[in-house]
């Protein structure tokens, strides 16, 4: 990443020096710095957006896994309770067919 921004720093000074030719010694130097000084912003600028959407897309997979965690959770407290009423149903079931069978045999 370094070399890139050094890369953009040459050709930027290349384009540059044809379109205004320095007055001192000293602009020149100067020139370069405020050059390199602002595409380093720039690129730490894009490097901590980045970040920071990959921070909340991070989040809200986080939030989807647990929703889909509470989903199974609460799937699994629904098929627990239909199967202890299905139990339920088919014992009282038994037991009537019990008592009718005893019924028919007493």
């Amino acid at each position: 990443m370094l070399l890139w921004v050094f890369f953009l720093v040459i050709l930027t000074l290349d384009s540059g020096s044809h379109c205004s030719p320095p007055s001192l010694p000293l602009r020149k130097p100067r020139y370069a710095d405020a050059i390199f000084t602002n595409s380093y912003r720039k690129v730490l600028g894009q490097l901590s957006a980045r970040k920071l959407l990959q921070d909340i897309m991070s989040r809200q997979q986080g939030e989807r896994n647990q929703e889909q965690g509470a989903k199974v959770r609460l799937g699994r407290q629904v098929d627990s309770v239909w199967a202890g009423q299905k139990q339920m149903a088919l014992e009282s079931i038994l037991v009537a067919l019990l008592q009718k069978h005893r019924n028919r045999q007493g």
